[in-house]
């Protein structure tokens, strides 16, 4: 019986030490760890088995999740192009111009001092692979807001030539598409959610080798529609009788999962886990939210939350975001304090020992350290503003409270007229707003006062929109004067850019 005490104690002491190390080990500020940044498109948070899905396998993802340090109160917005130019700018996406994922109201202000300018800045290499949706125009392009290597699809998603990515890719998506690498227009090969892990492995393991700190954003569009998968992905959905498009976004979501365990593997390989700071996210929530199975109508599991991509409910912005760096942060941990990608410039720049410019914009974040440290002892609530925008060109004024959200860490106050106790209803099933007045009336003027200030920063509103896509005029001049060269990421080796 005192050799189980003693062992207890011991176990206890080395428990207790193991924390004590966690929290009180060197600050995270200006500690500099390269970053690599995953985000999915139109994942949400029923999309993974290790947050319950019983259909979809995320093997890699999910052991990923088991060790890392996780928010479980962290919101988005609840469309594409608004989330990109909220991590981009540290302010929420109308304040930077972007009320919409397409009609050119996708473009981030060109006065925004973008997250990796502010990067580079402090001595950061940057990389953007995948989707950049913040316009395509030449002074929008990723290429002249802060990033050094960029291979980018066009628009909103490949394929979408109507909205301005590249003519070929309408007849060929998602495989073997032509992409903006840099300044030059390729062809690439193979399925594009491989094309774009293979180059952000490829460059990012020349920053490795040079010792050259790195911001990598593998900025993915799959599992967005169109749903197209490899076949061997599609294969065991459609044998357990799911129809074609189920088919495909499980299988895209597995493709992801492969790719996401190979760039662990690699960084495993490659002795980098220790001085690197690995972030898996999804966009905003989910998208295909019904099909078929076995000729069946059934809805997919979405974590049982309400709602899906462009929603104001949780289902449309409470997404995954699982933090990973091997020996330095807490590994299964969860925090529950509520959080927002509006946090994440602050983070990083204090993180990379950033020192921001004076006339940088007003960053409307928190730093998320004190939480990663464990040092935050009184975290204040926060009010968070979510509005789906994509209103019709000229109804700015009826917009007001369509499709919008107020979110505490307890409540979500919704359309001006719902109010969810999300601690005790996360599904939202019961409108409590009639028993809580006094609640609403903290949450009405705060929007107000958040929305009458916004206006006047939708600079893209009642702009004229270009006649002619930007991507297409680039495409077909280079094709007329040297063609469009085949490209793969064995090449980034040896280029110099």
């Amino acid at each position: 019986m005192k050799t189980i005490v003693i062992n207890c104690c011991l176990c206890f002491l080395f428990l207790f030490q193991i924390g004590y190390a966690q929290k009180h080990s060197k600050p995270l500020k200006h500690s500099r760890p390269n970053i690599i940044f995953v985000m999915t498109d139109d994942q949400g948070m029923g999309d993974f088995s290790c947050m319950g899905n019983k259909v979809v396998k995320t093997p890699n993802i999910d052991a990923f999740y088991e060790k890392s340090t996780r928010f479980t109160e962290y919101h988005v917005s609840p469309t594409c192009a608004p989330t990109r130019a909220v991590i981009m700018s540290g302010r929420h996406e109308f304040r930077v111009g972007v009320t919409h994922t397409i009609l050119e109201r996708e473009r981030m202000a060109l006065d925004v001092h973008t997250l990796p300018q502010v990067l580079q800045s402090a001595g950061y290499q940057t990389g953007l692979f995948g989707k950049w949706h913040l316009g395509d125009a030449d002074e929008y392009l990723p290429q002249n807001r802060g990033f050094n290597e960029v291979l980018m699809h066009g628009a909103g998603g490949i394929g979408q030539v109507n909205l301005g990515d590249f003519p070929p890719n309408k007849d060929n998506v998602y495989f073997d598409n032509v992409l903006l690498h840099n300044k030059t227009i390729v062809k690439t090969k193979g399925f594009c959610t491989d094309v774009f892990f293979d180059a952000a492995l490829a460059w990012t393991k020349e920053q490795i080798i040079t010792e050259t700190p790195f911001f990598t954003y593998l900025s993915l569009n799959a599992p967005h529609a169109p749903l197209v998968a490899p076949e061997d992905y599609k294969k065991r959905f459609l044998e357990l009788g799911y129809d074609e498009g189920t088919a495909s976004r499980y299988g895209m979501i597995e493709n992801i999962d492969d790719n996401f365990g190979k760039l662990m593997s690699k960084l495993e390989e490659w002795n980098a886990l220790e001085n690197t700071l690995v972030i898996f996210t999804t966009d905003n929530g989910a998208t295909h939210l019904r099909g078929t199975l076995n000729g069946e109508k059934v809805k997919h599991f979405n974590a049982n939350l309400k709602g899906g991509k462009n929603s104001p409910n949780e289902g449309g912005d409470h997404v995954p975001l699982f933090l990973y760096w091997k020996g330095v942060l807490t590994e299964g941990k969860d925090i529950n304090q509520l959080t927002a990608h509006i946090d994440l410039y602050p983070t990083f720049s204090e993180l990379a020992g950033v020192k921001l410019p004076e006339n940088i914009q007003p960053l409307e974040g928190l730093s998320l350290l004190p939480l990663l440290e464990d040092t935050a002892t009184n975290w204040e609530d926060r009010l968070l503003f979510t509005h789906c925008g994509r209103w019709k060109t000229g109804m700015l004024n009826q917009a007001k409270y369509t499709k919008m959200a107020v979110r505490s860490q307890q409540w979500r106050f919704v359309n001006n007229a719902e109010l969810y106790d999300i601690i005790n209803d996360p599904g939202e099933l019961y409108n409590v707003a009639a028993e809580h007045p006094d609640v609403i009336a903290k949450f009405q003027e705060p929007y107000n006062e958040w929305w009458s200030t916004s206006i006047p920063l939708m600079v893209n509103e009642n702009r004229k929109r270009t006649k002619d896509q930007p991507l297409h005029i680039k495409y077909y001049k280079q094709l007329e004067a040297e063609g469009i060269p085949y490209w793969s990421p064995n090449d980034m080796i040896t280029e110099k850019n």
